[in-house]
C-alpha cells in the first residue's frame, strides 16, 4: 500500500510540475507557509534529579514550553525515563487549551526511579518522532538531564552498550533532520556538560547548562525562540509594590501571528490588558489566552493589533517579576533563483531575496523598515565563511557576490530585526573547471538539432499524466483523509481483573490511517497492537484491519478483521493481547 501511494504521489508531482505556473493548485502555494513544530520532551526521572531539581521546576519549564506553542497545529510528545521508559505520551496535536492541559497534567504525574540510562530516553524520542511527525512540520527533541548514566548492576547492561545505542539514536536523529536541544542541571556539580553538548552539536541543536533550576523557564524560552528563528525581547523587570504597575508591549507590525508575554514570578501575579485602541481586553477571551503555573504566567495574544498594548501588573510587594516577549510570525525568506549554478572564478552573481507570507511575496513594506539583510557564503572546499551586506530596497534585499576561487560554494540569505530572523534555503554553486553541469565557454555553445521526437513523446506523456491526475488526486485525498469522533479506551489485566480508568482519545489528529499502538501512546508492553490498523470509512465510520495475532471481538463475538471490518458509532470492541495477558476495551463514538 505504501509503495502504491508513493508511486501515485510521484506521478502527481510530475503532473503538477508540468502544469503552467498559473494553473498550479493553491495547495502548492499554501505548503510554503510557516511550519509547525513536532516536539518530543525528554525528561530524566531518576532519583538524582531530586538533588538537582527538588522543587520540580523542570516540569514547570516544560509546561511553559508547551504554553508557548501555537494555539493550534503544533504536536508534542513526552518521554520520561530512568534506565527504562517510565511514562510516555505519543505526539498529540494541539487543537485547544484542553490538549495543552492534558500534556501538562501528564508531566505532573511523572514519578522518579533509581537508575539512569539516557540512551533509553533518546531511542524512544527518535522513534516517537519518526512514527508520528507530520510532513512539513519542524521536528525537535528537548532533553533535560545531567548527562550521566547510572546503570542497574543487576541488569548486566554495560556502559559500552549504552554508549553505542545512544550514538545510533543520535545518528538517526541527524539523518532525519531532528535537532536535539539539551539542558544540563548542575546543582550537585556532577554535570557531564560535554556529553550533552555532543548530542546537540551532532544534530544542529543547542546545549544549555545551569546550576539552578530557577533558570529553566528562561532556557526553555530560548530553545523555543531559537528553533522558531525568533528572539526574546526583554520588556522589563519590575519590583512589585502591591499596586498595578503599567508596562508597554509594542506589537511592531500586522504579520505577528502570536505574541507570547511571559511573567516570571514565584508569587501570584494579577494582570489587566488594554489594546492599542484603548479598549480593555478581558483575560482570558477569544483572542487573549492565559496560562498560569507555580513559577510563571503566560499571556498569548492571537493576531494582535499593531501598536502599543498596555499591561497592568500587580504582584506581591518586593517580589521581582521578569517580563519577556516572543513574537511568532507567519513569514519565510526566499532567495530568487540564480541565473546559473555553474559559474567561473571572477563571475558576479546577482542576489535578490524577499519575505514570503502564506506563499506570497509580502506586500506590507513596513516590515522591511527596520530589517537588515546579508548573504552568507560558505566555501565548501576550504570551510571558510564570509558575509556580504545586502541593500534593503524597501520590499526586498539585493546585492552581488563575486566568485573568488574555483571552488564549490553554499549561498544563503539571512534577514533580521530585533524580534526575529529568517534564513533562505541554501543554494550550492560550482566554479570548478569541467565540473558537472558547467556552462560551455563563451562563443563555443554547442549547437544541437531541435528535439522533435522528445517533444512529441513529451506531449503524449503529458496528456497521459494529465488524464491520470484525476485518479491520482483521488488516491492522495484518500491517503490524507481525516477522522472524526473519539474512542473510549480501557485496559483490563486478565490476571487480576483490574481495569484502568476510561481514557477519551480524539481521532481528529490522525490522517489517512493510524494503528492501535499509536492510540495507546506507544506503550512498549502493548507493542503487538501496532498491526491493528484503522482507516476512515464512509459516513463517519471506521475500518479496522487486524494483521496481528491479537483476537478481536465485537459485542462478544469474534471478528475476522484480516481483510477489514466496519465500525459505526456506538460499536464496542475487545482486543485480546496474548503476549501480556491484557485486553484493550474500545468504544467508538461520533
Amino acid at each position: 500500500m505504501f509503495r502504491k501511494n508513493k508511486i501515485a504521489l510521484s506521478l502527481l508531482l510530475v503532473v503538477l510540475l508540468l502544469l503552467p505556473e498559473g494553473l498550479q493548485p493553491a495547495a502548492a502555494a499554501a505548503s510554503q507557509q510557516s511550519s509547525h513544530i513536532d516536539a518530543v520532551l525528554v525528561m530524566d526521572a531518576s532519583n538524582s534529579m531530586k538533588t538537582s531539581d527538588p522543587h520540580h521546576l523542570s516540569g514547570e519549564a516544560m509546561k511553559m514550553f508547551i504554553d508557548m506553542l501555537s494555539a493550534q497545529g503544533d504536536k508534542v510528545g513526552i518521554v520520561s525515563y530512568t534506565d527504562k521508559i517510565q511514562r510516555e505520551k505519543a505526539l498529540l496535536e494541539i487543537q485547544s487549551d484542553a490538549d495543552k492541559a492534558d500534556l501538562k497534567q501528564f508531566i505532573d504525574q511523572i514519578d522518579r526511579g533509581a537508575y539512569t540510562d539516557i540512551s533509553v530516553g533518546m531511542k524512544e524520542a527518535v522513534k516517537v518522532l519518526k512514527q508520528g511527525t507530520e510532513k512539513g512540520h519542524e521536528p525537535m527533541i528537548v532533553v533535560l538531564a545531567d548527562g550521566n548514566n547510572q546503570l542497574d548492576p543487576k541488569s548486566g547492561r554495560t556502559e559500552g552498550q549504552a554508549d553505542r545505542e545512544l550514538s545510533q539514536a543520535v545518528k538517526e536523529a541527524g539523518a532525519e533532520g531532528i535537532p536535539i536541544y539539551t539542558i544540563g542541571l548542575n546543582a550537585d556539580g556532577k554535570l557531564n556538560k560535554k556529553a550533552l553538548a555532543d548530542l546537540s552539536d551532532q544534530t544542529g541543536g543547542k546545549s544549555f547548562s545551569t546550576s539552578s533550576a530557577d533558570d529553566l523557564p528562561h532556557i526553555l524560552s530560548e530553545i523555543f525562540a531559537s528553533h522558531q528563528k525568533l528572539k526574546i525581547l526583554p520588556v522589563t523587570a519590575i519590583t512589585a509594590n502591591g499596586s498595578y504597575q503599567e508596562v508597554t508591549v509594542n506589537v511592531p507590525n500586522a504579520n505577528v501571528l502570536e505574541a507570547n508575554i511571559s511573567l516570571m514570578s514565584s508569587k501570584p501575579v494579577d494582570v489587566k490588558l488594554t489594546d492599542p485602541s484603548g479598549n480593555n481586553q478581558p483575560i482570558p477571551s477569544a483572542n487573549v489566552l492565559r496560562s498560569k503555573s507555580k513559577t510563571y504566567s503566560l499571556i498569548k495574544l492571537l493576531k494582535p493589533e499593531q501598536g502599543d498594548w498596555k499591561l497592568q501588573v500587580k504582584g506581591v510587594p518586593k517580589d521581582k517579576i521578569d517580563i519577556n516577549l516572543i513574537f511568532n510570525y507567519d513569514l519565510e525568506l526566499d532567495m530568487a533563483p540564480l541565473a546559473s549554478k555553474s559559474v567561473k572564478k571572477g563571475d558576479t552573481i546577482d542576489i535578490n531575496a524577499y519575505l514570503v507570507s502564506n506563499g506570497q511575496k509580502l506586500k506590507d513594506n513596513g516590515l522591511y523598515q527596520h530589517m537588515n539583510g546579508k548573504l552568507i557564503v560558505k566555501d565548501l572546499d576550504s570551510g571558510d565563511a564570509k558575509e556580504v551586506e545586502l541593500a534593503n530596497k524597501g520590499d526586498h534585499f539585493e546585492g552581488t557576490y563575486t566568485v573568488e576561487a574555483k571552488h564549490q560554494y553554499e549561498l544563503k540569505v539571512r534577514a533580521e530585526d530585533k524580534s526575529f530572523y529568517r534564513e533562505s534555503k541554501p543554494v550550492t554553486i560550482s566554479a570548478k573547471a569541467g565540473g558537472a553541469g558547467s556552462a560551455p565557454a563563451a562563443g563555443q555553445e554547442e549547437k544541437k538539432p531541435f528535439p522533435v521526437w522528445p517533444v512529441v513523446i513529451g506531449a503524449i506523456v503529458l496528456a497521459a499524466l494529465a488524464a491520470a491526475a484525476y485518479f491520482v488526486l483521488g488516491a492522495v485525498r484518500k491517503a490524507n483523509k481525516g477522522f472524526v469522533g473519539q474512542m473510549v479506551v480501557e485496559i483490563r489485566d486478565e490476571n487480576t481483573g483490574e481495569k484502568t480508568y476510561p481514557q477519551y482519545k480524539k481521532l481528529t489528529g490522525f490522517k489517512g490511517k493510524f494503528n492501535l499502538h499509536q492510540l495507546l501512546q506507544l506503550a512498549p508492553e502493548l507493542k503487538e497492537t501496532d498491526k491493528v490498523i484503522f482507516t476512515p470509512g464512509k459516513n463517519d465510520r471506521l475500518m479496522i484491519q487486524n494483521n496481528s495475532a491479537c483476537l478481536i471481538e465485537k459485542s462478544g463475538r469474534a471478528v475476522d478483521a484480516s481483510r477489514g471490518a466496519e465500525l459505526k458509532s456506538g460499536d464496542r470492541l475487545s482486543v485480546s493481547l496474548p503476549q501480556v495477558d491484557k485486553t484493550i476495551l474500545i468504544e467508538y463514538l461520533v
